[in-house]
């Protein structure tokens, strides 16, 4: 990923956070000398290896797993939104794009093995279900899940390089900023103020 000094991000506090918020991935390998791509959730364990490990799982009838041990992009993707050349009320202006992203690359590995898959799918529902006010909980002794084991394929990639971008108008003046700021938080949807407070916070 091309990544400009001035919207370079190095914190791994702050790229760890981030890939917790933005969790679902793509996660994109070559296979037979063609790029394949699988949209899915990605957990990450900071404290295994030297830059930690994102583990999930993915469908059986999935040919990506085939591809075997293999190095691994992962891209996740935060708010995005358009920046008019209007919004900076200033001349010698273009339009551009607003836009958080962290490339993760690294090893990629798949196991099958009933008690890893197990593991990955009890920390996954445990994820994205405890924040709900009322939890699904998932019965590990039912036929129905154990049978579910055989169509998915667990994976692990431990991360070797990471990329992460902050495209937030940190090349133009303070005021510039301070002004897509406020145009976006006027006139924007959900992504838009989402945009707008990480420049806030930038």
């Amino acid at each position: 990923m091309y990544v400009p000094k001035s919207f370079a991000v190095d914190d791994r506090q702050r790229i760890d956070a981030f890939i917790e918020t933005n969790s679902f991935a793509t996660l994109i390998t070559t296979v037979k000398g063609r790029p394949e791509a699988t949209h899915l959730p990605l957990l990450l364990d900071a404290t295994v290896g030297e830059q930690g490990v994102l583990f999930g799982h993915i469908a059986r009838a999935n040919d990506q797993w085939r591809s075997g041990d293999v190095t691994a992009l992962a891209i996740f993707a935060g708010p995005h939104a358009y920046i008019s050349p209007s919004y900076y009320q200033a001349p010698n202006t273009v339009p551009t794009w607003n836009y958080v992203a962290v490339h993760t690359y690294g090893q990629l590995s798949f196991f099958d093995d009933e008690p890893s898959l197990r593991d990955v799918l009890r920390r996954t529902v445990a994820k994205y279900e405890q924040p709900r006010e009322t939890p699904w909980d998932w019965d590990e002794s039912m036929e129905y899940s154990t049978r579910l084991l055989r169509d998915i394929v667990g994976l692990r990639l431990t991360i070797e390089r990471i990329e992460a971008k902050w495209k937030l108008s940190q090349n133009h003046p303070a005021e510039r900023r301070q002004r897509v700021i406020e145009a976006l938080e006027a006139r924007g949807g959900a992504m838009e103020r989402d945009v707008a407070a990480l420049m806030r916070e930038d």
